[in-house]
């Protein structure tokens, strides 16, 4: 079997937030490239799921429970995955929660250390304890979910507009700090996408979504997982090797208008 640039056999992946919606299809398609994929998910069940599905395709992967803000987890994930598969590769810092909607005089305290502690911090302190790994092997390739929220500033409430923004500000600069140590870190901003984010919020209020009606001036537009999966193989691979630092909408055109 001849190579392609989107090769990724021999190479294992950490993809979070990996039981459903976008890291279920980002494990899927680097499992399906042949990357030994670590399917790790707050949630036992939805990240057996997904191995399973892998499985079923003839890939390789193991599910892990994992808080992405919990330092003492990550800390562990990490160091089992180099235990058990020698290496880290590629890091998906997919995880994230969606706020109520909240205008800043209307978020909690609560929601807001919430959403910034899983959305921004989880994803530092993913990165954190990979990159010793990395840079002893030479090498890795870091995708993080940002988001249209991170692009603007009337996507989404406060909280997650502000954890993203943050998101983007982390990726590039990762991608400077490393780039001469053979590390790339990119994003990839979903537009409005099929899964279901909206029920990890603590106080959703369906109503809020109106706030969204004016700048969808492409009308509504709803990407499937596998949009943003295709975006995350390609940043993760030999393909895009000279791509880093990169935030890269993938929204229909919405940003464009």
């Amino acid at each position: 079997m001849s190579s392609t640039p989107t090769d990724l056999r021999d190479r294992v992946a950490i993809v979070t937030g990996a039981g459903s919606g976008i890291g279920r299809a980002m494990a899927l398609a680097l499992a399906g490239a042949g990357a030994r994929v670590v399917v790790a998910d707050i949630a036992a069940e939805p990240a057996t799921g997904t191995v399973k599905l892998v499985q079923e395709a003839e890939g390789a992967a193991r599910a892990a429970v994992l808080d992405v803000g919990d330092e003492a987890m990550v800390g562990e994930l990490v160091r089992e995955t180099v235990e058990d598969w020698g290496r880290i590769d590629i890091l998906c810092n997919n995880a994230g929660i969606i706020d109520n909607m909240a205008l800043p005089a209307e978020m909690s305290t609560a929601t807001w250390d919430r959403v910034l502690r899983v959305n921004l911090t989880g994803p530092f302190l993913l990165t954190r304890a990979v990159l010793p790994q990395m840079l002893a092997q030479g090498g890795g390739s870091i995708v993080n979910t940002a988001s249209e929220a991170g692009l603007r500033g009337g996507a989404a409430g406060v909280a997650y507009t502000a954890s993203k923004h943050g998101v983007v500000g982390l990726t590039r600069n990762v991608a400077w700090a490393y780039a001469r140590s053979g590390i790339r870190c990119n994003a990839i901003c979903p537009g409005p996408t099929e899964t279901s984010i909206a029920e990890s919020a603590a106080v959703f209020d369906p109503r809020g979504i109106e706030r969204l009606g004016p700048v969808l001036g492409l009308g509504e537009i709803f990407a499937k997982p596998q949009d943003m999966a295709a975006v995350a193989l390609f940043l993760a691979s030999d393909a895009a090797r000279l791509v880093n630092g990169a935030i890269i909408p993938v929204d229909g055109g919405w940003l464009a208008g």
